[in-house]
């Protein structure tokens, strides 16, 4: 990836790094926080944000080897419901090493290739995307993420992302 479009993306890293240590100190309960008893804890969104990431990069693009497929769904599993604090941490720090040796990789005209999406969505059909806005989608999808994980913990008078 050319410098400019590198700079564009610059502090992902240290945004990952946040959650992993907003995460990280959290007992199980805390991570089964919620904003209100129908909406997705703590643990949730965390296992979401991990498994969105190998779904665009891996099941989209083929990046990240098995590494990053075995994360394909984690959201989705029946045991994500009680991950521990210390699989949260995992799965985002080894779904980032992926994502971030992939913006290492690319170059601009990288960005430009398209992928169908590999199996129908909910409307049976299988649309088009370019890198481009695979990589934008999935870090705007960690920001909002995030920053739920931050409004929950704070809602709960837990310290949340140090922004």
């Amino acid at each position: 990836m050319t410098t400019s479009t590198l700079r564009v993306y610059n502090g992902w890293d240290k945004y990952n790094s946040l959650l992993e240590e907003a995460i990280a100190p959290l007992s199980a309960d805390q991570l089964s926080l919620r904003p209100a008893g129908n909406l997705w804890s703590v643990r949730t969104l965390a296992c979401h944000i991990i498994g969105v990431r190998a779904w665009w990069f891996h099941g989209w693009m083929d990046e990240g080897g098995e590494e990053l497929a075995r994360f394909d769904g984690f959201d989705d599993a029946p045991e994500a419901e009680h991950v521990d604090s210390a699989t949260l941490v995992d799965g985002l720090r080894r779904t980032w090493s992926a994502v971030s040796a992939s913006l290492q990789r690319w170059t601009d005209a990288d960005l430009e290739q398209i992928f169908q999406r590999p199996v129908p969505n909910h409307h049976g059909e299988r649309p088009w995307r370019s890198r481009e806005f695979i990589v934008w989608h999935v870090c705007e999808h960690d920001l909002f993420h995030g920053g739920e994980i931050s409004l929950v913990l704070g809602m709960h008078g837990v310290k949340g992302l140090d922004l």
